[in-house]
């Protein structure tokens, strides 16, 4: 579904990712690992034509991709969910949703209402009022109403309480059960881990481990980095 190789990119003379490689196959979730600064937002926005390489490949379903439109991404099936959520504040939940379909011309509310049924008793509400649990699954559900291939997800559980970032996450599996690929971003390892297939860990731009989630979440530089502090 998505192949990146040999990955360069960053904010003009100032280098940030050093050939990255990561792969995400069809309905699997994979969880990209790492500390504050390391690339992990630079990958995704590179990903998803926010930002354009400056040497390496990326590939979505067979198609090089690197340097394309984020608009074009979108309709052929790559949707990122930003850190921050991003939602219209002034717009209804149900104006929000609507225009995530937008570009796929997808207006049925029921699938995303049926994963966050939360949701459904916001329709009228406008975002901004929401809480930031309801932000987040409001965010996640609109970039569901285009049917992405791939959805990539920023920080879910940023300034969430562990309870709501459970219930999201819960939804993760679901959400890849339907053959929709989630390639997701999140500090709160444990929990992003026991939902994933695979990780990959980011230190200073540049791959430093990647394996199954077992695998990374018995890996003791796993443990020291993101298990024991404070104990």
């Amino acid at each position: 579904m998505l192949e990146v190789d040999a990955l360069s990119c960053g904010y003009g003379r100032t280098p940030v990712l050093h050939d990255v490689t990561l792969t995400v196959a069809e309905g699997e979730i994979v969880t990209l690992l790492g500390p504050n600064g390391a690339g992990k937002t630079t990958l995704l926005r590179a990903i998803s034509g926010l930002l354009r390489p400056s040497s390496g490949r990326i590939r979505f379903a067979d198609r090089e991709i690197a340097g394309v439109a984020a608009e074009k991404l979108v309709r052929r099936g790559l949707v990122h969910v930003p850190e921050g959520r991003r939602l219209f504040a002034g717009l209804s939940v149900r104006d929000n949703l609507r225009v995530g379909g937008w570009s796929t011309r997808h207006t049925d509310l029921d699938q995303v209402l049926t994963l966050f049924p939360r949701l459904a008793e916001r329709l009228p509400q406008t975002a901004g009022t929401l809480s930031g649990g309801e932000q987040q699954m409001c965010a996640i559900a609109r970039g569901l109403m285009s049917r992405p291939r791939l959805i990539m997800i920023d920080e879910l559980s940023l300034g969430l309480a562990p309870l709501v970032v459970d219930e999201i996450l819960a939804r993760l599996p679901e959400i890849a059960a339907t053959g929709t690929a989630v390639l997701l971003v999140e500090q709160d390892v444990d929990a992003a881990l026991s939902i994933s297939h695979r990780g990959y860990v980011l230190e200073t731009g540049a791959m430093v481990l990647s394996g199954t989630a077992d695998h990374l979440r018995a890996d003791r530089r796993v443990q020291d980095a993101y298990f024991r502090k404070g104990a």
